[in-house]
């Protein structure tokens, strides 16, 4: 029998009530930022694992779901997007898929702490590998203080925010909000990481970004993934727009006629995505 306490264990507390725990081979990278601290882990099951002040922000295993959960449903609306705003995510993750499209034409990305690009650019390469490309420009600012100027001027913005908490705090404000309406162009789409409808204090996150966002976009829709290592494994997403509905004005053809490979993503999925379990739908309808 195997003897469990000769092993390497991390623990994610995802309530007070509830850990998510994974096999480690090796810490590979422990440091402290201005801002957070950061680890790199080298799991049995996940493979490596980027995480920050001790949360799991991704897994080798299943970042590909929230990568394409958050790339391609809005490309797939509109196929025409040429500029991009990236917020958080400096991973590189997103820039990875988006340049698959041929129309993009600049990615603007957003993170306030360098520590998490260089990071992953060593310990995280197939995720991070298009971080110097010539599309990019990386900007090491406050998210709300760099929107706040921009006016008219994304197709897409696409949030990453950590949890709601210190410094992600911003992220979630209804003034954050505004000034993304502001900065996206009439055509433009809002998608943000939406926190899982699970537990009940994360649900009460979801309600209050619900909140938040339904207040300042005239469309705006829920759509869900299964993402193995975040709490509970249901995670949900924001779709935010000024004209443009997520499965009305789907592009179905047009994504397909472009080829790409994906592993979570399809366009019969996209529709499926935005059909929600009751309880999550009463959740919503409590702050709509």
């Amino acid at each position: 029998m195997e003897d469990k306490s000769m092993q390497l264990w991390f623990s994610e507390a995802q309530t007070p009530f509830v850990d998510f725990s994974l096999k480690i081979n090796k810490i590979l990278y422990t440091g402290k930022s201005d801002y957070q601290r950061i680890d790199i882990l080298e799991s049995k099951e996940f493979g490596r694992v980027l995480t920050q002040n001790g949360q799991i922000t991704l897994t080798e295993k299943d970042e590909f779901i929230y990568r394409e959960m958050m790339v391609h449903v809005p490309l797939a609306v509109n196929p025409k997007i040429k500029k991009v705003l990236i917020i958080g995510a400096g991973d590189g993750g997103f820039i990875h898929d988006l340049l698959e499209y041929p129309n993009i034409e600049h990615i603007d990305l957003v993170e306030s702490d360098p520590m998490i690009v260089e990071v992953c650019k060593k310990y995280l390469p197939e995720i991070s590998a298009k971080l110097d490309d010539e599309k990019v420009t990386i900007y090491y600012e406050d998210a709300l203080r760099f929107v706040r100027w921009k006016e008219n001027e994304y197709d897409l913005i696409l949030v990453d925010s950590v949890d709601p908490f210190g410094a992600g705090e911003i992220l979630f404000t209804k003034e954050f909000y505004g000034n993304c309406y502001r900065a996206l162009t009439d055509s433009g789409i809002l998608i943000n990481q939406h926190e899982s409808p699970f537990y009940a204090e994360e649900a009460a996150t979801v309600q209050t970004v619900h909140r938040r966002i339904v207040q300042t976009f005239p469309i705006v829709k829920i759509y869900q993934a299964h993402i193995p290592s975040y709490p509970s494994g249901h995670w949900l997403f924001g779709f935010a727009s000024k004209k443009l509905h997520p499965t009305g004005d789907l592009k179905a053809e047009n994504w397909l006629s472009l080829g790409l490979k994906t592993k979570y993503y399809n366009t019969r999925l996209h529709i499926g995505a935005f059909a929600l379990p009751t309880y999550v739908e009463d959740l919503l309808k409590d702050v709509e």
